[in-house]
């Protein structure tokens, strides 16, 4: 066997190993996120709805507290409130 031909025997190997692999890892992250453990198992008076990304040190959350929706700005140690709502049952 070729050198070239045993080259891409190994890359036909090991590139979905190691995808698979990073697969695993994101999936894993994402289930045991810092602060997210146990998060599912009971019911808690604040929820969090969503996060979305803003930038490199910034997020947007939606919260829900009491029957209302807060929507906040997250940054590096600092918490503001940009606006509240009503929660929507249905």
């Amino acid at each position: 066997m070729s050198a070239l031909a045993w080259y891409f025997l190994k890359l036909l190997i090991m590139l979905p190993l190691v995808g698979g692999m990073a697969y695993g890892a994101l999936w894993l992250w994402r289930k045991y996120q810092p602060g997210m453990l146990g998060a599912g198992q009971r019911d808690r008076m604040v929820k969090l709805v969503d996060v979305l990304p803003m930038g490199t040190l910034g997020k947007l959350a939606v919260v829900e507290f009491e029957g209302k929706r807060l929507l906040l700005s997250v940054s590096r140690g600092k918490v503001e409130k940009i606006a509240e709502s009503e929660t929507r049952h249905g």
